[in-house]
């Protein structure tokens, strides 16, 4: 498990200037020395000034040095007893032979865990606002998408459809090109690529692009040729995980996806809970009640089954 301290440095890392980046980075990976550094030992270590550090912390809402000091050293005595009870299998390694088969639950959820805060670390919070902006006040919301990324399509159109919003996917790429070329100023295109250089996918946001709409790139690279078509780009890990792209690419991408359907609830709580509210009723509307069963029609001879058996026990 990740501390708090840890947990907070990577919800406001992806809004760190680059060198208050370095010394943010620093932290995370020598989290024991940076408790028992000076602010200029500190500095001198991760390569940037003593005010690039004050800055840095400040960013992520401590009030100073001491105030950072103070925290981790607290935390990271209350983690030690822990730490003692149980190893956790390092994050970001890939698939060895000799691993066992009881290894793997733990190790696979400590490679999704980082997975996830790797993507945290980002997403600037201006680029997460202007992609929720985006997608509620669009005037149509088209998702593109190929392969193994279109379980994230999938997911997120089925949430911005339940959020009353007017939302497509098209899986068919000659008609993922006729609907972005028809697009225009105020409408959304979301364009789905772990590796960020599927061509089909490149090519329908270039012309969802030229077309006037505005793009949603959703990537785990972000110098990949898709990010060239992206007014917003939203990157997930920047690492290459177990046998590339289509074990895990999906997990950083749904989190991705319940991040901005969380966001748009929370831009107009009442309203987007309404709309929840009589979607949820529609769907109760077609589910058997609790505890009822579904009566199975029965066929002629079941019937003179039946009827053979109530007057056998009627002569009884």
């Amino acid at each position: 498990m990740k501390n708090g301290i840890t947990k907070l440095i990577m919800a406001g890392y992806g809004d760190l200037r680059k060198s208050e980046k370095k010394a943010a980075d620093y932290i995370l990976d020598h989290m024991e020395d940076a408790a028992g550094a000076s602010i200029d030992r500190l500095a001198k270590a991760a390569d940037v000034s003593q005010p690039t550090v004050l800055r840095m912390l400040r960013a992520l809402g401590f009030t100073g040095y001491k105030d950072f000091k103070y925290r981790l050293v607290a935390e990271l005595a209350s983690a030690e007893p822990e730490k003692a009870r149980s190893a956790v299998p390092m994050y970001g390694y890939t698939l060895r032979e000799e691993m066992t088969l009881d290894e793997i639950p733990a190790y696979m959820t400590e490679t999704a865990s980082g997975m996830m805060e790797e993507t945290l670390k980002n997403i600037p919070i201006k680029t997460y606002r202007k992609a929720v902006d985006t997608l509620r006040t669009a005037k149509s919301i088209n998702i593109y998408s190929v392969e193994n990324s279109g379980v994230t399509a999938q997911d997120l159109l089925a949430k911005l459809l339940y959020l009353g919003l007017p939302c497509r996917y098209f899986s068919d790429y000659y008609y993922q090109q006729i609907s972005a070329g028809n697009l225009s100023a105020g409408d959304a295109a979301v364009g789905i690529s772990y590796s960020g250089e599927s061509k089909d996918t490149v090519d329908v946001m270039k012309t969802a692009k030229k077309a006037g709409a505005t793009t949603i790139a959703i990537t785990n690279f972000k110098d990949s040729p898709i990010s060239r078509y992206a007014d917003i780009l939203i990157c997930t890990s920047q690492e290459q995980f177990i046998y590339g792209n289509a074990i895990f690419s999906r997990i950083p991408q749904l989190q991705i996806v319940d991040m901005l359907y969380m966001g748009i609830i929370a831009s107009d709580y009442d309203r987007y809970v309404k709309i929840l509210d009589r979607g949820e009723k529609m769907v109760r509307e077609r589910a058997y009640p609790s505890g009822a069963e579904e009566k199975k029609p029965q066929g002629r001879g079941e019937k003179n089954h039946h009827a053979r058996a109530e007057k056998e026990a009627g002569s009884a």
